[in-house]
């Protein structure tokens, strides 16, 4: 009950221990390492604001409701009243009132027996009424059915963050990126009000699409926004559920309904038999690291000598990569996977990695990409005025081979790509400045002066490689997100999937804005 924790001390004179005792009783147990990690005192855990909470638990779940416990907290402390004294209810609030008591003294959250509403309940030795019984059902009938209204009539749309806010103010319609972080705002918000449920109800989708084509009326595209937006907020939950595997809920309806479109329902014998391949899955990799240990050994020692055997090190780089794969997909950072795996840093062995996996050439496709769009690009308006290409055309005076021609043309066209399609230039290309940012980008030294040209590929603000002109540079950059699973920057989309869609000989689905964009810039497919 909500005395007996109070009973001893407040929440802010509780230390780490006491905290994590409370985090075990509110079933968020998982979090107990990550608290005592960081110290998590009464104090701090009161102090703890969204973005904070955000860092230091990882499922959405879990941020809900502990955010959720926090608030009610400082709710009933603040309008806290000592045991004795009669507390007052309006009628508008009984329900609430029961609500709060019922929830307080439940045998989940604090382990104790349940104490009684009613006298009867305690008599007989724990035989109970069946009168009490069902008199019970249908209070908790009630109490749910009032809870539930309440959700709905006080429901307030989230503050969304600064640029969302900005383009609902100017009523802007939104792009494809935008529309997935407003979904997503909207289904954080709504497992903090479901208190961590996974599972609205459909009068619970209503109301959340309501309340934004109310706030914001252009988001309704000729009258067909609602079940676009409902439909968005559905897919959103489904895709939250799918990769959880220790919340009961969710658990319990994946058993019932199945996981996926089209699955049935798992018998106890399917069960068992996922549960032994589990169980060898988990065997077969341990006996993989023995083996695989002597090869990131091997690496180590080899990327120090200054002969190498590369004939055995790309027979060894294709041995380990599934076991590289699995790494990287299990979102290991790139700073322990090129310690392990060293010549990653060589661009000759990320191409053949690239390869690997997709099966194509990115040095021959970036090249030919640089050579066919270069007119293209360097005329384009958006880029006329650019220092860059000012300063291309005044070297480009005092040069007179053909050779030395080309190549300057496609390094300008190298460092022009993300002004011609509206994205950040910092985060593609750093040119005679300082590395700011983590994700993969270029630095270039010198670009038109062919004795001291400098090209040098960054990730997480250290230097991976150095290379020795501008198609291996914008390859190696592309080839670096793929390997090391790094999501694009939305401000380095559209460059990225121009690249991509190239390279690929495919379109993206992702950004439909892109052909409009190559109309604006007059790109014409080349000629073969």
């Amino acid at each position: 009950m909500l005395w007996l924790s109070l009973k001893d001390a407040t929440m802010e004179t509780w230390s780490v221990d006491r905290v994590c005792s409370w985090l075990v009783e509110k079933n968020l147990g998982e979090l107990v390492p990550r608290f005592q990690e960081e110290e998590i005192s009464g104090a701090a855990l009161l102090a703890l604001n969204d973005r904070m909470v955000q860092q230091l638990v990882k499922k959405i779940g879990h941020q809900a409701v502990l955010m959720d416990l926090i608030e009610k907290y400082k709710q009933n402390s603040q309008g806290l009243k000592p045991p004795g004294c009669p507390r007052e209810t309006a009628p508008g609030t009984q329900a609430e009132a029961a609500l709060e008591v019922e929830q307080s003294c439940s045998p989940a959250s604090h382990g104790e027996q349940m104490p009684s509403f009613h006298p009867a309940e305690s008599l007989d030795n724990g035989f109970i009424d069946q009168r009490v019984l069902k008199q019970r059902r249908n209070m908790k009938h009630v109490l749910a059915r009032n809870k539930a209204l309440q959700w709905t009539r006080s429901y307030a749309l989230p503050e969304f963050p600064y640029d969302v806010s900005c383009m609902l103010a100017e009523q802007k319609c939104p792009d494809h990126s935008m529309r997935i972080r407003i979904i997503e705002f909207l289904q954080a918000d709504m497992t903090k009000y479901l208190e961590g449920s996974l599972y609205p109800t459909t009068q619970q989708y209503n109301d959340v699409v309501n309340a934004l084509l109310q706030a914001h009326p252009f988001l309704d595209e000729d009258g067909r926004g609602f079940f676009l937006w409902k439909r968005a907020l559905k897919d959103r939950f489904k895709y939250v559920r799918r990769p959880i595997e220790d919340d009961e809920q969710v658990m319990r309806n994946k058993c019932k309904f199945g996981h996926r479109r089209g699955q049935t329902r798992k018998t106890l014998a399917d069960t068992r038999l996922d549960e032994i391949k589990t169980v060898q899955i988990k065997e077969e990799s341990v006996c993989l690291d023995s083996e695989v240990e002597e090869h990131i050994n091997w690496f180590q020692q080899e990327y120090m000598k200054a002969e190498k055997n590369w004939r055995e090190i790309d027979q060894r780089m294709s041995q380990t990569l599934e076991i590289r794969r699995k790494m990287i997909g299990s979102r290991t950072p790139p700073k322990d996977i090129l310690q392990m795996f060293p010549f990653l840093k060589c661009p000759h062995q990320m191409f053949r990695e690239f390869q690997l996996l997709t099966r194509t050439d990115i040095y021959k496709k970036t090249r030919h990409i640089l050579e066919s769009y270069s007119e293209n690009i360097l005329t384009a308006f958006s880029v006329v005025d650019n220092p860059i290409n000012i300063a291309l055309h005044e070297t480009m005076k005092q040069c007179t081979d053909e050779g030395m021609l080309k190549y300057m043309k496609m390094t300008a066209t190298c460092l022009l790509l993300p002004d011609v399609f509206g994205d950040d230039p910092s985060l593609f290309v750093v040119v005679n400045e300082k590395v700011q940012v983590s994700t993969p980008v270029l630095e270039v030294k010198n670009p038109f002066d062919i004795n001291v040209c400098e090209f040098s590929l960054y990730l997480d603000k250290e230097k991976l490689a150095k290379v020795d002109d501008c198609v291996t540079a914008l390859a190696a950059l592309v080839a670096a997100f793929h390997i090391f699973g790094i999501e694009c920057p939305r401000r380095l989309s559209q460059t990225l999937n121009f690249l991509e869609m190239l390279i690929f000989d495919s379109h993206s689905p992702y950004f439909p804005s892109l052909k409009e964009k190559e109309k604006e810039v007059g790109f014409q497919p080349p000629v073969t």
